[in-house]
């Protein structure tokens, strides 16, 4: 026997990173962990006592296939804060337009499943998130890639989108992006989403570190009408990535394939994870959750300041997220290679870019400033020992 050809997806190299860097605290117990992209911080306080109370009172068994509706509202009245925080004016988010699902990955494995049929275009930014491309691949879809670099600060334009041989079936955005960090402009959103709505495109706006800005505003995709798909998760602003919740925000004509579909591939998303992500939106929470982004601001300030000292000193502008993806062109023409030099020879984690572009990634590499400012501060005299500084 063989296994299949949709298989035969690219490793994803930082999980492989992560496990070195992992067996490097066992042996030496210096590793620095600015490889996998997730919060170095606790659940929210109140999703904790959430778990404890659930555990002792709820039977925990099956939910409904796309969420608890009390999960579904939090998640509607927490889009429709925000979006009025910025004085947006889309029409707002309603429970029934939410799917709750296992992960953001889950909601992605959904969504594809229930709008694209194999061999349709979808098109992507370079660089990008890697699992977009394996999972789509494994789907059968065709991934059109499109190289965004600085001059349109590696996000997708109007302007690209039209440079395309033929009209793709769906194009993905994320703002603040991974892993250049990037946010972008409101104005291009607005366009690019008329454009796919005139073309009849589906546009999937990966909005999974909405919360985490630093001076330049996050903007829905919903704001600019409901013919979008947002994608959500608690996993990077509220702290929560081993939980598993994730959602979608979906347009009506999606809700019958989304709910059909959810109940065959999950069943549900995890019980004691949806009651907990209810206390995540909390007033208190969100408290607390602000709290964890002003310490990355500070990270992210360091960096800025300390990185050109220790030998990287070209990176994307990080206006979200916790990402700096720094270019190492001129230390290397192999990103994998030197992170494991890296590794090796100081305990600092990074990912290596081969993950995120499969044309100029090894060029490049991404650091996460999730963790604690004084570790921030060790990569950087690390690093800059390590390149001769």
């Amino acid at each position: 026997m063989m296994p299949s050809k949709r298989s035969e997806v690219a490793p994803f190299h930082v999980m492989d990173v992560l496990a070195a860097a992992q067996e490097r605290q066992r042996t030496h117990g210096d590793a620095l962990f600015l490889c996998a992209g997730q919060p170095s911080t606790p659940a929210p306080r109140r999703a904790l006592e959430a778990v404890r109370s659930a555990v002792g009172s709820q039977i925990l068994g099956y939910t409904e296939a796309t969420g608890i509706p009390e999960l579904k509202r939090a998640i509607a009245d927490d889009h429709n804060r925000r979006m009025r925080l910025r004085g947006g004016e889309g029409r707002g988010v309603a429970p029934e337009d939410v799917v709750v699902t296992t992960g953001s990955s889950g909601g992605f494995v959904t969504l594809f499943l229930a709008a694209l049929d194999p061999g349709d275009d979808i098109v992507l930014a370079r660089p990008g998130y890697p699992a977009y491309r394996n999972t789509l691949q494994a789907l059968g879809a065709n991934v059109v890639e499109i190289d965004c670099g600085p001059e349109t600060r590696f996000q997708l334009t109007v302007e690209l989108l039209e440079g395309l041989a033929r009209v793709p079936r769906a194009v993905i955005v994320t703002s603040p992006d991974n892993p250049t960090g990037t946010i972008i402009d409101a104005d291009e959103l607005g366009r690019i989403a008329r454009w796919c709505e005139a073309n009849d495109v589906l546009l999937v706006s990966d909005e999974i570190y909405h919360g985490i800005s630093f001076g330049r505003e996050c903007v829905s995709a919903r704001e600019f009408g409901d013919a979008a798909v947002v994608v959500g998760s608690v996993s990077k602003y509220h702290s929560m990535t081993g939980w598993r919740v994730g959602w979608l925000i979906i347009p009506e004509w999606l809700r019958g394939p989304c709910d059909r579909l959810a109940a065959n591939l999950t069943v549900c998303p995890p019980a004691v994870s949806q009651f907990a992500a209810i206390e995540a939106f909390h007033a208190e929470s969100i408290a607390e959750l602000d709290g964890h982004v002003r310490r990355y601001a500070a990270n992210r300030e360091l960096l800025i300041e300390r990185l050109p000292d220790a030998g990287l000193g070209t990176f994307a502008p990080p206006d979200g997220g916790f990402y700096i993806y720094a270019d190492v062109s001129h230390l290397t023409d192999d990103s994998l290679t030197w992170a494991r030099e890296l590794l090796d020879a100081t305990g600092v984690a990074v990912a290596p870019g081969v993950d995120f572009d499969t044309v100029a990634g090894h060029r490049w590499v991404r650091l996460c400033f999730a963790g604690a400012t004084e570790d921030m501060a060790e990569a950087c005299r690390r690093i800059g020992e390590f390149n001769g500084k």
